[in-house]
């Protein structure tokens, strides 16, 4: 049973006199520390409140009215507030609002309840909106955050209104020196911690934002893709084994085409079409977006397609756990000294492939599928810069 006391005072609205030249009066509720104002549905003149009593003055039969109307709801105020201190553990100021008005009172939610509420939702559009993927990383997101209660409180939840802006900033400094996460995947986290928060204040668990001012920290984009001469070697190279073969044909296409692993996989010959150039192009949804973009194949895509043409699949099938795993092999047998996983296939697809032959930011963004062209100026901002920067040293040696 809470120990705290409740505070109820009447006060005037003294500048909402309406045209008899009376005010509203108002009785404000405080409890531990919060306030929570509200209509008596009573008028009286400004002259004739006394704030000290906390009465209507003089005493006539018009005030008497009024004041036995004010005690009888400061009355029933603290009949519901010693209520709540009976039967609740925890409550508010709102709750003590709501019984004294008959109204049911909404159970504190928890910021795991609201995850799985999420979570579940999202696992029921698995297809229509979201994919097994990013689902997947909102189940990762609701474990770490389990850990990081657990770390610092030996709880593995926490009620909505207990968050705070210091959550934030512990939870950032928990997955970097326990999980040892690098600050995008850090940002990441607490972008999906974000959204679960964004259905809390939708579903009217929480009024504000506890995470209003949170700003995520800037990261260096240290962009690792494959050089005209890496990649030449890989296209080259032969190999042995049929598997190493395999996965690097499956890298290589997309270093010529940019399509993240889900497209790649799912890639069908009906969504090889031919369009308005007499040439053939890549159409289908982004798995990630469901937004429909069209691709056009350069010659060694269509190359590398063509000798899987008699297969089943237009590409060999296999998981990006296993594609990785044996593109790190491929990469020491070449000898290329950089930690190859497939998405760096697709950034040497933006770097290698299309800036480095001029091809403009803006048709970047685009093939790469990104909603906004500013997201691709600031991963590839250091490519363009060394871009011109030769660009400038060949235009001085002509005009010498």
């Amino acid at each position: 049973m809470t120990t705290q006391s409740i505070k109820i005072l009447f006060v005037i609205s003294a500048i909402r006199i309406n045209k008899k030249g009376l005010v509203p009066l108002v009785c404000r509720i405080t409890y531990l520390s919060r306030r929570k104002p509200f209509a008596t549905g009573l008028f009286i003149n400004p002259n004739n409140w006394n704030n000290t009593t906390q009465q209507a003055i003089p005493i006539d039969v018009e005030h008497t009215q009024i004041n036995t109307k004010l005690s009888l709801i400061k009355q029933e105020i603290n009949q519901a507030f010693l209520f709540l201190q009976v039967q609740k553990d925890e409550f508010d100021v709102d709750d003590i609002y709501l019984k004294y008005k008959g109204e049911d009172i909404k159970p504190a939610k928890s910021l795991m309840e609201v995850f799985e509420l999420h979570n579940s939702r999202m696992k029921m559009l698995i297809g229509k909106e979201y994919t097994k993927s990013t689902h997947s990383k909102f189940i990762e997101a609701k474990k770490h955050t389990e850990e990081f209660l657990y770390h610092t409180t030996k709880k593995r939840n926490i009620k909505l209104d207990d968050l705070s802006l210091k959550f934030l900033q512990d939870f950032d400094f928990y997955l970097k020196t326990q999980n040892n996460f690098k600050q995008i995947t850090i940002n990441k986290s607490i972008q999906r911690l974000s959204k679960i928060i964004k259905l809390a204040l939708a579903e009217g668990f929480l009024v504000t934002n506890p995470f209003l001012l949170y700003k995520p920290k800037k990261v260096i984009n240290n962009i690792t893709y494959l050089t005209p001469e890496e990649l030449h070697s890989l296209e080259n190279h032969y190999f042995s084994q049929k598997r190493l073969e395999q996965v690097r044909d499956m890298f290589v296409f997309c270093c010529y085409t940019g399509l993240p692993y889900q497209e790649m996989a799912s890639l069908e010959a009906k969504h090889i079409v031919k369009k308005f150039d007499d040439k053939l192009w890549i159409d289908m949804f982004r798995q990630k977006t469901k937004k429909q973009f069209s691709l056009p194949l350069l010659p060694k895509a269509i190359e590398i397609l063509d000798k899987y043409k008699n297969d089943k699949e237009l590409l060999p099938i296999i998981s990006n756990q296993k594609l990785n795993s044996y593109i790190k092999e491929v990469a020491e047998i070449i000898g290329i000294e950089k930690k190859l996983t497939h998405h760096i296939a697709r950034k040497t697809f933006a770097t290698t492939v299309l800036l480095y032959n001029d091809v403009p930011m803006e048709i970047v963004s685009e093939l790469l599928g990104h909603s906004k062209i500013s997201t691709t100026q600031d991963h590839y901002a250091k490519v363009v810069q060394k871009k011109v920067s030769e660009q400038i040293i060949n235009l001085t040696k002509k005009i010498k």
